[in-house]
C-alpha cells in the first residue's frame, strides 16, 4: 500500500466525515487525488464502510462486558446469525480455547446487560456462556 493510501486511511479513521478538500489540504495534494484513492479503496475493498465513534460522555455511560460463548458446532452459522441481530452485540471473534466465539456487548445499565446476557444464552445453538463485566478501560487505539 502507498504511503498517500495509508495517510488517507489514518485520516478517515481519525474523521471519516472530513471533507475531501480538508484531507487533501492536510495531505498537501489535490481533492481529485483524494477522491479517485477513496473510489479506488473502496473498490478494492480496502474501505468498506464508514462508522460511527461515540462521546465520552455517551461511551462513559456505557456498560460494557465480554462474553464467551460455546456453541453447538452444527448450529454456528445461525447463531452468528442471531448474534449478529442483537443490537447491544458490537462485534463477535471466533477464539480458540474452552470457548468458541467472544461476543463484545455494549448497554446502557447492567440490567439491559443481564437481559442481553440471557437473550444470548437462550439462543438456539448456545450451549454455554461466561461473562466478565468491563469495570474501566485503561486504553485503547
Amino acid at each position: 500500500m502507498k504511503y498517500l493510501d495509508q495517510q488517507l486511511i489514518a485520516s478517515l479513521r481519525d474523521n471519516a466525515r472530513s471533507s475531501t478538500s480538508e484531507i487533501a489540504r492536510k495531505l498537501g495534494v489535490s481533492r481529485s487525488t483524494i477522491n479517485s484513492r477513496i473510489k479506488r479503496l473502496e473498490a478494492l475493498g480496502t474501505i468498506q464502510g464508514y462508522t460511527v465513534l461515540f462521546g465520552a460522555e455517551y461511551a462513559d455511560q456505557q456498560v460494557s462486558a465480554h462474553v464467551l460463548i460455546t456453541v453447538n458446532q452444527k448450529l454456528t452459522g445461525r447463531t452468528h446469525l442471531e448474534l449478529r441481530n442483537i443490537p447491544q452485540v458490537n462485534a463477535l471473534y471466533a477464539v480458540s480455547g474452552d470457548y468458541d466465539l467472544m461476543a463484545e456487548i455494549a448497554a446502557g445499565s447492567t440490567a439491559e446487560i443481564s437481559q442481553v446476557l440471557d437473550l444470548i444464552g437462550n439462543l438456539q445453538g448456545v450451549e454455554r456462556t461466561n461473562s466478565s463485566l468491563i469495570l474501566e478501560t485503561k486504553f485503547r487505539r
